[in-house]
């Protein structure tokens, strides 16, 4: 993985003597790691939001509704290295259908870090779903290190909430109707002591994010791959009213893909 954009040497896990990048190389998960950590706290912000989300070169964040054919072997170190150093992953419905959600599990390579950082020894999974229909006798619900998150509207059906909450779910109510305020589940997440915070999607979700205004970090993988079609983008929904500016701050590269990462400007 070569680095093309180079942060401030004093925070390049990759400086070598005279403040450049090393020659190519294959970065450890500790270097991964120490260029993607969260930001720390400034006293003014209780979360910190980033997403993680790939894109072909025409714009497509899928192929036959699932990312892992426009990915990559780098991509998935990275995918790793950010749930890794995250409190809660969070991601919506659809997206845990369609890309098989399990529970996390824990890793080694970051064992030691998360329990420095007073981090559980997995992330929490959060679900975002306004419906609850969501299938309660899969292993995320039922057999999870951590119990898994389920984000959803003062609306959602009695009956479904219960479900879930049998099933080892702890339902978090994030909105006053059907759906989640996504101002509102950051709050109540950070109330629950998670303030490191990772989504993945889908648009839909990443879109509403984006409408909210509460994303703080983009981290976008761009892969080396046309597909046509009529894909989702990264982000879907409502168009906002101004477009949002965000600064680069780091740009990686490894076989054609750049991993990118944009944070608020």
């Amino acid at each position: 993985m070569r680095r093309l954009f180079p942060v401030s040497p004093a925070t390049d896990p990759t400086a070598g003597p005279g403040g450049g990048p090393e020659t190519d190389r294959e970065w450890s998960l500790a270097e991964l790691a120490a260029a993607y950590a969260y930001p720390e706290p400034d006293g003014h912000r209780r979360t910190w939001l980033r997403a993680n989300m790939v894109s072909t070169l025409d714009g497509a964040a899928q192929h036959d509704g699932r990312s892992q054919p426009i990915s990559s072997a780098a991509d998935m170190r990275v995918f790793g290295t950010l749930r890794a150093l995250a409190d809660v992953v969070i991601a919506g419905a659809e997206t845990v259908r369609q890309e098989g959600y399990r529970p996390g599990r824990a890793r080694a390579d970051f064992a030691e870090a998360r329990r420095a950082a007073g981090q559980a020894p997995v992330p929490v999974i959060a679900v975002v779903s306004a419906s609850l229909e969501l299938d309660f006798s899969l292993p995320l619900f039922t057999s999870p290190a951590v119990p898994t998150l389920v984000l959803t509207g003062a609306a959602a059906a009695p009956d479904r909430i219960a479900a879930a909450e049998r099933a080892g779910a702890r339902v978090v109510i994030a909105g006053d109707g059907v759906g989640v305020d996504p101002a509102r589940a950051l709050g109540a997440l950070g109330a629950l002591g998670h303030t490191r915070l990772l989504t993945e999607g889908g648009p839909r979700l990443l879109g509403q994010f984006v409408a909210a205004g509460v994303l703080d970090e983009l981290c976008l993988t761009v892969s080396p791959m046309l597909t046509a079609g009529d894909a989702q983008r990264i982000a879907g929904g409502p168009a906002v009213g101004v477009p949002r500016r965000f600064a680069l701050a780091s740009l990686l590269e490894e076989e054609g893909f750049l991993f990118s990462r944009y944070r608020r400007d």
